[in-house]
Protein backbone atom coordinates (compact mmCIF):
# COMPACT_ATOMS: atom_id res chain seq x y z
CA UNK A 1 0.00 0.00 0.00
CA UNK A 2 2.96 2.17 0.81
CA UNK A 3 4.25 1.80 -2.17
CA UNK A 4 1.44 2.59 -4.23
CA UNK A 5 0.65 5.23 -2.30
CA UNK A 6 4.18 6.36 -3.20
CA UNK A 7 3.63 5.98 -7.05
CA UNK A 8 0.39 7.64 -6.68
CA UNK A 9 2.22 10.35 -5.71
CA UNK A 10 4.59 10.38 -8.30
CA UNK A 11 2.77 10.54 -11.28
CA UNK A 12 0.55 13.01 -9.83
CA UNK A 13 3.52 15.07 -10.00
CA UNK A 14 4.53 14.24 -13.12
CA UNK A 15 1.09 15.50 -14.56
CA UNK A 16 1.24 18.54 -12.84
CA UNK A 17 4.44 19.94 -13.63
CA UNK A 18 4.51 22.42 -16.23
CA UNK A 19 6.80 22.12 -19.33
CA UNK A 20 9.82 24.53 -19.47
CA UNK A 21 7.50 26.17 -22.19
CA UNK A 22 4.92 26.81 -19.69
CA UNK A 23 7.24 28.34 -17.21
CA UNK A 24 8.42 30.67 -20.14
CA UNK A 25 4.83 31.77 -20.55
CA UNK A 26 3.79 32.28 -16.94
CA UNK A 27 7.23 33.88 -16.13
CA UNK A 28 6.48 37.00 -18.82
CA UNK A 29 2.54 37.20 -17.67
CA UNK A 30 3.43 37.26 -13.76
CA UNK A 31 6.20 40.07 -14.43
CA UNK A 32 3.78 41.89 -16.94
CA UNK A 33 1.69 41.78 -14.13
CA UNK A 34 3.83 43.25 -11.16
CA UNK A 35 5.13 45.61 -13.63
CA UNK A 36 1.69 46.92 -14.03
CA UNK A 37 1.31 46.88 -10.24
CA UNK A 38 4.54 48.78 -9.87
CA UNK A 39 3.26 51.60 -12.96
CA UNK A 40 0.18 51.81 -11.30
CA UNK A 41 1.43 52.92 -8.03
CA UNK A 42 0.76 57.01 -7.46
CA UNK A 43 4.74 57.54 -7.29
CA UNK A 44 5.21 56.03 -11.06
CA UNK A 45 3.18 58.88 -12.40
CA UNK A 46 3.69 62.91 -12.91
CA UNK A 47 0.43 64.32 -11.41
CA UNK A 48 -1.81 63.31 -8.85
CA UNK A 49 -3.28 59.95 -9.13
CA UNK A 50 -1.73 57.23 -10.37
CA UNK A 51 -1.53 55.80 -13.91
CA UNK A 52 -4.75 53.74 -15.31
CA UNK A 53 -5.03 50.01 -15.80
CA UNK A 54 -4.74 50.19 -19.22
CA UNK A 55 -2.14 52.71 -19.60
CA UNK A 56 -0.26 50.00 -17.06
CA UNK A 57 -0.84 47.23 -18.81
CA UNK A 58 0.36 48.24 -22.34
CA UNK A 59 3.41 50.17 -21.15
CA UNK A 60 4.52 46.88 -18.51
CA UNK A 61 3.45 44.30 -21.79
CA UNK A 62 6.07 47.00 -24.32
CA UNK A 63 8.65 47.02 -21.95
CA UNK A 64 8.56 43.62 -20.88
CA UNK A 65 8.24 42.07 -24.33
CA UNK A 66 10.89 45.06 -25.25
CA UNK A 67 9.19 46.48 -27.90
CA UNK A 68 8.68 50.15 -27.64
CA UNK A 69 4.68 50.66 -28.47
CA UNK A 70 3.56 53.15 -25.75
CA UNK A 71 0.02 54.89 -25.34
CA UNK A 72 1.49 57.43 -23.08
CA UNK A 73 4.47 59.68 -23.43
CA UNK A 74 7.53 58.41 -21.73
CA UNK A 75 9.41 61.20 -20.89
CA UNK A 76 6.75 63.45 -19.69
CA UNK A 77 4.08 60.87 -18.21
CA UNK A 78 6.27 58.67 -15.75
CA UNK A 79 8.23 59.65 -12.76
CA UNK A 80 11.95 58.84 -12.46
CA UNK A 81 10.57 55.44 -10.24
CA UNK A 82 8.32 54.98 -13.28
CA UNK A 83 11.23 55.21 -15.75
CA UNK A 84 13.08 53.31 -13.48
CA UNK A 85 10.90 50.58 -13.58
CA UNK A 86 10.79 50.61 -17.20
CA UNK A 87 13.83 50.46 -17.58
CA UNK A 88 14.17 47.27 -14.97
CA UNK A 89 11.32 45.45 -17.20
CA UNK A 90 13.12 46.30 -20.54
CA UNK A 91 16.16 44.66 -19.00
CA UNK A 92 14.46 41.85 -17.22
CA UNK A 93 12.58 41.08 -20.53
CA UNK A 94 15.87 41.11 -22.85
CA UNK A 95 17.75 38.91 -20.70
CA UNK A 96 14.86 36.60 -20.87
CA UNK A 97 12.54 35.42 -17.64
CA UNK A 98 13.81 32.23 -17.59
CA UNK A 99 17.97 33.47 -18.05
CA UNK A 100 17.08 36.03 -15.67
CA UNK A 101 16.37 33.18 -12.87
CA UNK A 102 19.00 30.97 -13.78
CA UNK A 103 21.26 33.57 -13.07
CA UNK A 104 19.62 34.30 -9.68
CA UNK A 105 19.47 30.86 -8.69
CA UNK A 106 22.60 29.76 -10.16
CA UNK A 107 24.26 32.85 -8.01
CA UNK A 108 22.69 31.71 -4.52
CA UNK A 109 23.27 27.74 -5.08
CA UNK A 110 25.99 28.09 -6.90
CA UNK A 111 24.90 24.86 -9.61
CA UNK A 112 21.71 24.56 -11.84
CA UNK A 113 19.19 21.42 -11.90
CA UNK A 114 18.83 19.28 -14.84
CA UNK A 115 15.04 21.33 -14.92
CA UNK A 116 16.51 24.72 -14.33
CA UNK A 117 19.04 23.92 -17.48
CA UNK A 118 16.00 22.78 -19.99
CA UNK A 119 14.40 25.89 -18.54
CA UNK A 120 16.79 28.07 -19.51
CA UNK A 121 17.44 25.91 -22.89
CA UNK A 122 13.77 26.68 -23.68
CA UNK A 123 14.27 30.61 -23.32
CA UNK A 124 17.68 31.05 -24.80
CA UNK A 125 17.34 28.20 -27.35
CA UNK A 126 20.77 26.54 -26.59
CA UNK A 127 21.40 23.26 -28.90
CA UNK A 128 22.81 21.17 -26.06
CA UNK A 129 21.99 21.10 -22.25
CA UNK A 130 25.91 21.05 -21.07
CA UNK A 131 26.62 24.71 -22.49
CA UNK A 132 22.95 26.29 -20.68
CA UNK A 133 25.09 27.67 -17.79
CA UNK A 134 27.83 29.23 -19.58
CA UNK A 135 25.48 30.68 -22.12
CA UNK A 136 23.40 32.18 -19.59
CA UNK A 137 26.59 33.49 -18.09
CA UNK A 138 27.95 34.59 -20.55
CA UNK A 139 24.58 36.49 -22.08
CA UNK A 140 24.87 38.79 -18.79
CA UNK A 141 28.64 39.70 -19.12
CA UNK A 142 28.36 40.20 -22.98
CA UNK A 143 25.05 42.04 -22.48
CA UNK A 144 26.24 44.47 -19.69
CA UNK A 145 29.86 44.86 -21.01
CA UNK A 146 28.11 46.64 -24.20
CA UNK A 147 25.71 48.27 -22.32
CA UNK A 148 28.22 50.17 -20.41
CA UNK A 149 30.55 50.64 -22.88
CA UNK A 150 27.25 52.46 -25.04
CA UNK A 151 26.16 53.98 -22.01
CA UNK A 152 29.29 55.47 -21.07
CA UNK A 153 29.96 57.55 -24.81
CA UNK A 154 25.73 58.51 -24.48
CA UNK A 155 26.34 59.96 -21.61
CA UNK A 156 29.81 61.83 -22.67
CA UNK A 157 27.74 63.10 -25.84
CA UNK A 158 24.62 64.53 -23.62
CA UNK A 159 27.08 66.05 -21.01
CA UNK A 160 29.53 67.92 -24.15
CA UNK A 161 27.53 68.33 -26.79
CA UNK A 162 24.27 69.09 -25.37
CA UNK A 163 25.68 70.37 -22.32
CA UNK A 164 23.43 68.36 -19.93
CA UNK A 165 23.96 67.71 -16.23
CA UNK A 166 26.07 64.94 -15.17
CA UNK A 167 23.55 63.19 -13.25
CA UNK A 168 20.74 63.73 -16.34
CA UNK A 169 23.66 62.46 -18.77
CA UNK A 170 24.41 59.50 -17.39
CA UNK A 171 20.82 58.21 -16.39
CA UNK A 172 20.02 59.07 -20.50
CA UNK A 173 22.99 57.37 -21.56
CA UNK A 174 22.40 54.18 -19.23
CA UNK A 175 18.62 54.30 -20.35
CA UNK A 176 19.06 54.40 -24.01
CA UNK A 177 21.93 51.66 -23.78
CA UNK A 178 19.60 49.41 -22.09
CA UNK A 179 16.51 50.43 -24.16
CA UNK A 180 19.17 49.97 -27.58
CA UNK A 181 20.71 47.10 -26.92
CA UNK A 182 17.63 45.65 -25.86
CA UNK A 183 16.05 46.62 -29.01
CA UNK A 184 13.27 48.16 -26.67
CA UNK A 185 12.83 51.72 -28.37
CA UNK A 186 11.78 53.20 -25.31
CA UNK A 187 13.49 56.87 -25.25
CA UNK A 188 13.46 59.81 -22.88
CA UNK A 189 12.52 62.36 -25.32
CA UNK A 190 8.89 63.53 -26.36
CA UNK A 191 9.61 62.65 -29.78
CA UNK A 192 12.02 59.71 -29.64
CA UNK A 193 14.92 60.66 -31.00
CA UNK A 194 13.98 62.69 -33.46
CA UNK A 195 16.48 65.68 -32.31
CA UNK A 196 19.41 63.63 -33.29
CA UNK A 197 18.72 62.71 -36.91
CA UNK A 198 22.29 64.29 -37.69
CA UNK A 199 24.00 63.35 -34.79
CA UNK A 200 26.65 60.30 -35.66
CA UNK A 201 27.86 60.41 -32.03
CA UNK A 202 24.34 59.58 -30.68
CA UNK A 203 23.20 57.13 -33.87
CA UNK A 204 25.90 55.26 -34.21
CA UNK A 205 26.57 53.97 -30.66
CA UNK A 206 22.56 53.33 -30.45
CA UNK A 207 22.38 51.54 -33.81
CA UNK A 208 25.41 49.36 -32.71
CA UNK A 209 24.32 48.13 -29.61
CA UNK A 210 20.93 47.61 -31.67
CA UNK A 211 22.42 45.33 -34.29
CA UNK A 212 24.71 43.57 -31.53
CA UNK A 213 21.40 42.94 -29.53
CA UNK A 214 19.90 41.61 -32.47
CA UNK A 215 22.50 39.21 -34.11
CA UNK A 216 21.50 37.19 -30.96
CA UNK A 217 23.32 35.23 -28.09
CA UNK A 218 24.66 32.44 -29.61
CA UNK A 219 26.14 34.62 -32.60
CA UNK A 220 27.86 36.81 -30.01
CA UNK A 221 29.48 34.28 -27.67
CA UNK A 222 30.81 32.43 -30.91
CA UNK A 223 32.19 35.45 -32.21
CA UNK A 224 33.48 36.71 -28.73
CA UNK A 225 35.05 33.18 -28.33
CA UNK A 226 37.15 33.89 -31.55
CA UNK A 227 38.15 37.45 -30.14
CA UNK A 228 40.12 35.71 -27.23
CA UNK A 229 42.28 33.65 -30.22
CA UNK A 230 43.07 36.68 -32.65
CA UNK A 231 46.54 35.40 -34.00
CA UNK A 232 44.75 31.92 -34.63
CA UNK A 233 45.16 31.80 -38.65
CA UNK A 234 41.47 30.23 -38.14
CA UNK A 235 39.79 32.63 -35.86
CA UNK A 236 37.89 34.93 -38.09
CA UNK A 237 37.49 32.19 -41.02
CA UNK A 238 33.94 31.70 -42.15
CA UNK A 239 34.34 28.54 -42.43
CA UNK A 240 34.33 27.60 -38.88
CA UNK A 241 31.64 29.67 -37.95
CA UNK A 242 28.36 27.45 -37.01
CA UNK A 243 25.21 27.57 -39.90
CA UNK A 244 23.93 29.92 -37.18
CA UNK A 245 26.50 32.56 -37.17
CA UNK A 246 26.64 32.31 -40.77
CA UNK A 247 23.32 32.23 -41.71
CA UNK A 248 22.51 35.51 -39.15
CA UNK A 249 25.63 37.05 -39.84
CA UNK A 250 25.67 37.20 -43.61
CA UNK A 251 21.71 37.93 -43.07
CA UNK A 252 21.69 41.07 -41.54
CA UNK A 253 24.51 42.79 -43.45
CA UNK A 254 22.55 42.23 -46.79
CA UNK A 255 19.01 43.06 -44.88
CA UNK A 256 20.97 46.22 -43.33
CA UNK A 257 22.38 47.26 -46.79
CA UNK A 258 18.83 46.37 -48.56
CA UNK A 259 16.68 48.85 -46.12
CA UNK A 260 19.20 51.49 -45.75
CA UNK A 261 19.41 51.81 -49.95
CA UNK A 262 15.11 51.36 -49.64
CA UNK A 263 14.76 53.80 -47.14
CA UNK A 264 16.96 56.76 -48.17
CA UNK A 265 15.80 56.32 -51.85
CA UNK A 266 11.85 56.42 -51.69
CA UNK A 267 12.81 59.35 -48.71
CA UNK A 268 15.39 61.37 -50.23
CA UNK A 269 12.54 63.71 -51.81
CA UNK A 270 9.48 63.85 -49.03
CA UNK A 271 9.45 67.26 -47.33
CA UNK A 272 8.49 65.82 -44.12
CA UNK A 273 11.20 63.07 -43.37
CA UNK A 274 14.83 63.13 -45.79
CA UNK A 275 14.06 65.87 -47.89
CA UNK A 276 15.82 69.33 -45.78
CA UNK A 277 18.40 67.01 -44.74
CA UNK A 278 21.78 67.52 -46.71
CA UNK A 279 23.31 63.87 -48.18
CA UNK A 280 25.19 62.92 -45.55
CA UNK A 281 22.40 63.73 -43.01
CA UNK A 282 20.09 61.22 -45.32
CA UNK A 283 22.45 58.58 -45.34
CA UNK A 284 22.61 58.45 -41.68
CA UNK A 285 19.26 58.84 -41.26
CA UNK A 286 18.07 56.00 -43.46
CA UNK A 287 20.71 53.75 -42.03
CA UNK A 288 19.71 54.36 -38.71
CA UNK A 289 15.86 53.88 -39.62
CA UNK A 290 16.93 50.55 -41.28
CA UNK A 291 18.75 49.28 -38.01
CA UNK A 292 15.50 50.55 -36.29
CA UNK A 293 13.82 48.02 -38.66
CA UNK A 294 15.29 45.36 -36.72
CA UNK A 295 12.74 45.16 -34.41
CA UNK A 296 14.57 48.30 -32.38
CA UNK A 297 11.81 50.59 -32.39
CA UNK A 298 13.90 53.94 -32.49
CA UNK A 299 12.77 56.96 -34.76
CA UNK A 300 14.59 59.60 -36.14
CA UNK A 301 12.29 61.03 -38.30
CA UNK A 302 8.85 61.19 -38.53
CA UNK A 303 7.26 57.97 -39.13
CA UNK A 304 3.71 58.83 -39.70
CA UNK A 305 4.79 61.19 -42.63
CA UNK A 306 6.48 58.69 -44.27
CA UNK A 307 5.64 57.16 -48.02
CA UNK A 308 3.29 54.17 -48.09
CA UNK A 309 6.10 52.30 -50.32
CA UNK A 310 8.57 53.23 -47.31
CA UNK A 311 5.86 51.89 -44.51
CA UNK A 312 5.75 48.61 -47.03
CA UNK A 313 9.27 47.90 -47.00
CA UNK A 314 9.49 48.45 -43.33
CA UNK A 315 7.26 45.76 -43.02
CA UNK A 316 8.65 43.01 -44.55
CA UNK A 317 11.93 44.14 -42.78
CA UNK A 318 10.03 44.09 -39.39
CA UNK A 319 8.58 40.64 -40.14
CA UNK A 320 11.96 38.95 -40.80
CA UNK A 321 13.77 40.67 -37.78
CA UNK A 322 16.95 39.90 -36.39
CA UNK A 323 18.35 36.71 -34.75
CA UNK A 324 17.43 33.94 -33.31
CA UNK A 325 17.66 33.88 -29.10
CA UNK A 326 18.59 37.53 -29.05
CA UNK A 327 16.64 40.58 -27.72
CA UNK A 328 15.08 41.08 -31.07
CA UNK A 329 11.72 39.74 -32.75
CA UNK A 330 10.18 38.75 -35.97
CA UNK A 331 10.14 35.26 -37.35
CA UNK A 332 14.07 36.12 -36.83
CA UNK A 333 16.48 35.97 -40.11
CA UNK A 334 17.20 32.15 -39.56
CA UNK A 335 13.37 31.36 -40.42
CA UNK A 336 13.56 33.79 -43.52
CA UNK A 337 16.75 32.19 -44.72
CA UNK A 338 15.16 28.68 -44.52
CA UNK A 339 12.40 29.69 -46.68
CA UNK A 340 13.90 31.26 -49.18
CA UNK A 341 16.81 28.26 -49.55
CA UNK A 342 13.22 26.07 -49.88
CA UNK A 343 12.17 28.05 -52.79
CA UNK A 344 15.37 28.49 -54.39
CA UNK A 345 16.16 24.89 -54.12
CA UNK A 346 12.29 24.28 -55.52
CA UNK A 347 13.18 26.82 -58.73
CA UNK A 348 16.36 24.88 -59.51
CA UNK A 349 14.36 21.17 -59.40
CA UNK A 350 16.93 19.85 -56.52
CA UNK A 351 15.58 17.53 -54.03
CA UNK A 352 17.99 17.87 -51.05
CA UNK A 353 17.64 21.92 -49.02
CA UNK A 354 21.58 23.03 -48.94
CA UNK A 355 22.63 25.62 -46.88
CA UNK A 356 26.66 26.76 -46.58
CA UNK A 357 27.56 22.62 -47.46
CA UNK A 358 25.26 21.70 -45.17
CA UNK A 359 22.06 19.60 -45.76
CA UNK A 360 18.88 20.93 -43.64
CA UNK A 361 16.39 18.27 -42.11
CA UNK A 362 12.96 18.45 -43.03
CA UNK A 363 12.05 19.40 -39.64
CA UNK A 364 13.74 22.05 -40.30
CA UNK A 365 11.74 23.01 -43.20
CA UNK A 366 8.41 22.25 -41.22
CA UNK A 367 9.43 24.31 -38.00
CA UNK A 368 10.37 27.61 -40.46
CA UNK A 369 6.93 26.89 -42.68
CA UNK A 370 4.98 27.00 -39.38
CA UNK A 371 6.46 29.80 -37.88
CA UNK A 372 5.94 31.99 -40.82
CA UNK A 373 2.45 30.95 -41.41
CA UNK A 374 1.24 31.29 -38.33
CA UNK A 375 2.73 34.73 -37.74
CA UNK A 376 1.27 35.99 -40.99
CA UNK A 377 -2.00 34.48 -40.29
CA UNK A 378 -1.84 36.40 -36.53
CA UNK A 379 -0.63 39.59 -38.48
CA UNK A 380 -4.11 39.60 -40.57
CA UNK A 381 -6.46 38.80 -38.12
CA UNK A 382 -5.56 41.34 -35.86
CA UNK A 383 -5.27 43.64 -38.63
CA UNK A 384 -9.07 42.91 -40.00
CA UNK A 385 -9.84 43.23 -36.77
CA UNK A 386 -8.40 47.00 -36.21
CA UNK A 387 -9.75 47.77 -39.10
CA UNK A 388 -13.38 47.36 -38.33
CA UNK A 389 -12.96 49.34 -35.11
CA UNK A 390 -11.12 52.26 -36.50
CA UNK A 391 -11.67 54.20 -39.90
CA UNK A 392 -7.37 54.35 -39.99
CA UNK A 393 -6.01 53.49 -43.02
CA UNK A 394 -4.86 49.88 -43.81
CA UNK A 395 -1.53 50.32 -44.06
CA UNK A 396 -1.30 52.37 -40.93
CA UNK A 397 -2.54 49.47 -39.46
CA UNK A 398 -1.00 46.75 -40.89
CA UNK A 399 2.26 48.31 -39.81
CA UNK A 400 1.02 48.88 -36.50
CA UNK A 401 -0.09 45.24 -36.01
CA UNK A 402 3.67 44.07 -37.63
CA UNK A 403 5.09 46.49 -35.29
CA UNK A 404 3.25 45.08 -32.26
CA UNK A 405 3.43 41.25 -33.40
CA UNK A 406 7.59 41.66 -33.97
CA UNK A 407 8.66 43.52 -30.96
CA UNK A 408 9.60 46.21 -33.12
CA UNK A 409 7.94 49.54 -31.77
CA UNK A 410 8.07 51.66 -34.85
CA UNK A 411 4.40 53.79 -34.72
CA UNK A 412 3.04 55.94 -37.13
CA UNK A 413 1.34 57.69 -34.42
CA UNK A 414 -2.14 55.98 -34.06
CA UNK A 415 -1.21 53.50 -30.79
CA UNK A 416 -2.86 55.88 -28.16
CA UNK A 417 -6.04 57.13 -30.18
CA UNK A 418 -6.81 53.45 -30.67
CA UNK A 419 -9.88 51.96 -28.71
CA UNK A 420 -9.34 49.80 -25.45
CA UNK A 421 -10.03 46.80 -27.58
CA UNK A 422 -7.59 47.39 -30.44
CA UNK A 423 -4.98 48.20 -27.48
CA UNK A 424 -5.55 44.89 -25.63
CA UNK A 425 -4.67 43.67 -29.65
CA UNK A 426 -1.52 45.22 -30.07
CA UNK A 427 -0.91 43.77 -25.92
CA UNK A 428 -1.77 40.45 -27.13
CA UNK A 429 0.13 40.28 -30.99
CA UNK A 430 3.25 42.12 -28.12
CA UNK A 431 3.33 38.69 -25.40
CA UNK A 432 3.11 36.23 -28.74
CA UNK A 433 5.21 37.47 -30.78
CA UNK A 434 7.78 37.71 -27.65
CA UNK A 435 7.26 34.38 -26.66
CA UNK A 436 7.09 32.76 -30.40
CA UNK A 437 4.13 30.84 -32.23
CA UNK A 438 6.23 27.53 -31.57
CA UNK A 439 6.26 28.11 -27.96
CA UNK A 440 2.91 28.76 -27.34
CA UNK A 441 1.80 26.05 -29.50
CA UNK A 442 4.49 23.44 -27.53
CA UNK A 443 2.73 24.76 -24.30
CA UNK A 444 -0.82 23.51 -25.34
CA UNK A 445 1.00 20.41 -26.77
CA UNK A 446 3.39 19.42 -24.20
CA UNK A 447 4.73 16.50 -26.08
CA UNK A 448 5.39 15.37 -29.46
CA UNK A 449 3.29 12.40 -30.58
CA UNK A 450 5.30 10.27 -32.68
CA UNK A 451 3.00 8.00 -34.49
CA UNK A 452 4.01 4.00 -35.23
CA UNK A 453 2.54 3.99 -38.57
CA UNK A 454 3.13 5.91 -42.02
CA UNK A 455 -0.14 6.18 -43.98
CA UNK A 456 0.39 5.74 -48.19
CA UNK A 457 1.30 8.51 -49.90
CA UNK A 458 -0.45 11.11 -52.11
CA UNK A 459 0.50 13.77 -54.28
CA UNK A 460 -2.12 16.82 -55.02
CA UNK A 461 -1.65 19.41 -57.60
CA UNK A 462 0.37 22.23 -57.20
CA UNK A 463 -0.20 25.26 -59.24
Amino acid sequence: MHSRAVRERGNTSKRYRLHPAQVVVTGFALTILVGTALLMLPNARVGPGGASFMEALFTATSAVCVTGLTVVDTAVYWTPFGQIVILGLIQIGGFGIMSFASVVGLAIARKLSLRSRITAAAETKSVGLEDVKGLVLGVVRISLVIELTVAIMLAVRFMVGYGEPVGRAVWLGVFHSVSSFNNAGFALFSDNLMGFSTDAWICLPISAAVILGGLGFPVIVQLRRQLRHPRSKSAWSIRTWTMNTRVVVAGTIALLSLGTVYITAVEWSNPNTLGPLDWPGKLLTGFFQSVQTRTAGFNSIDIGQMDSASLLGMDVLMLIGGGPAGTAGGIKITTFAVLFFIVWTELRGEVAVNVFGKRLSRAVHREAITIALLAVGVIIAATVALMLMTDISMDALLFEAISAFATVGLSTGITAGLPWEGQIILILLMFVGRLGPITIGSTIALRERHTTYELPKERPIIG
